[in-house]
């Protein structure tokens, strides 16, 4: 993980000198990742002190920094320093040699404001995904933050073995002496509790980018939490990451030490369209459900929208399985197209544009909430329902300028 090179790895083993081994930049270390809590009662359970940070809608994304060179590296470890080539300019004047961990989010700032703006939903930073090229046009319409929250490596020091509370004043440090410079010389600094962004100005120059020390507060009980994930709600992110002040940063794993806090989107009856044999010990049922809505009111043509893995027990998937087995219309084998009788209520995170399926929309982080027997196909959600989702999610997010 260190060091990136397993032919260095070896050789150090043989000789007996693991120990001796040393970070190596540009090179993508695993991410540590969060497991969710239900409600914020639930994650007092885990742990007594908590930082909390808001949790932002776009990508996660480790940031390698050494004397201006800069290389991106996504949650799957591969380099997208190309998709988003406003960032490199934005961390080259972060001192030193540094690992930082955050999110990349599409972000709008006010013009004629000092308000630091605020993060847009995915659907937003979906746009500038998979694309070859990045114009500046394309820069323009869709400008990206990005968010640090983390810091893994420091000068020569590996600090994952470090509490988070003394990564987090370390990351403060950094940001304290960072000179940005997006296009022309920025200086970044934080006040607050909530974190209350303030920069210089910053001259006019091509589509830039912006990197933001992540808001941070501290909570000692449930009602706080709660109070603060509403707040975040209000700010039009998705909900709160609450972190145990205590906890090193474990590379590649999910535990308890981090939390997450979302609400879902809403929720939609839909009717499940095909089926497909699950993974590991699901292999052998019938857990991966497409589903979809009617087109509209009057015609009952069903349109595909997404597929959920997650939501029903062990029990209900087994006697799921076992009925769509015997209502099987078109058998590829892995995957089963079946009658469309069975309604289940799914909550998602967001509606987004999307040519996979044959509606126009799929809905982001799905999963189902229940089986509804007591619904028939025909009062199942249509597609102006999904269309009004997408369209409300617009309406709580500013336009970018």
């Amino acid at each position: 993980m260190l060091l990136g090179d397993i032919a260095e790895t070896l050789r150090l083993a043989a000789e007996h000198r693991l120990g001796d081994t040393r970070m190596r930049l540009f090179h993508p270390i695993g991410f540590m990742l969060a497991s969710p809590a239900e409600s914020a009662e639930e994650a007092f359970e885990y742990f007594e002190h908590a930082q909390v940070e808001d949790k932002y809608d776009g990508i996660r994304a480790q940031a390698h920094v050494s004397g201006g060179e800069v290389r991106i590296y996504s949650r799957t470890l591969d380099e997208v320093t190309e998709s988003f080539p406003e960032l490199p300019d934005a961390l080259a004047g972060f001192p030193g040699e540094l690992i930082l961990d955050g999110e990349i989010v599409a972000w709008h700032r006010p013009e004629n404001s000092t308000d630091v703006g605020r993060a847009l939903p995915f659907t937003e930073i979906q746009k500038r995904l998979g694309r070859k090229a990045v114009t500046q046009k394309l820069m323009r319409e869709v400008p990206v933050a990005y968010v640090v929250f983390d810091v893994l490596y420091s000068d020569g020091d590996l600090m994952i073995d470090a509490p988070l509370e003394a990564r987090s004043e370390s990351l403060d440090r950094i940001f304290a002496r960072a000179v940005q410079f997006p296009g022309g010389r920025a200086r970044v600094r934080t006040r607050g509790a909530q974190g209350q962004l303030a920069f210089e100005p910053v001259v006019e120059a091509p589509p830039a980018a912006q990197v933001l020390r992540a808001p941070v507060t501290r909570v000692s009980s449930a009602e706080e939490l709660a109070q603060v994930f509403e707040q975040a709600l209000e700010r039009g992110n998705e909900g709160l990451m609450i972190k145990d002040v205590e906890s090193p940063y474990a590379p590649g794993r999910r535990g308890k030490s981090w939390l997450k806090l979302k609400r879902e989107l809403a929720t939609l009856d839909v009717v499940v369209t095909a089926v497909e044999f699950g993974h590991g010990k699901r292999a052998s049922v019938l857990s991966d459900y497409t589903f979809a809505v009617r087109a509209s009111e009057t015609d009952e043509t069903l349109l595909n929208v997404g597929k959920a893995y997650t939501g029903l027990t062990d029990v209900e998937i087994a006697e799921m399985t076992q009925w769509f087995l015997n209502h099987t219309v078109g058998d590829e084998g892995w995957r089963r197209e079946v009658e469309p009788s069975i309604v289940v209520e799914v909550a998602f995170n967001a509606v987004m544009a999307s040519d996979r399926h044959n509606s126009g929309f799929a809905l982001r982080f799905p999963r189902i909430v229940r089986l509804r027997p007591d619904k028939t196909p025909q009062q199942i959600d249509t597609l102006e329902r999904v269309r009004e989702v997408f369209e409300g999610q617009k309406k709580n997010y500013p336009k970018p300028a």
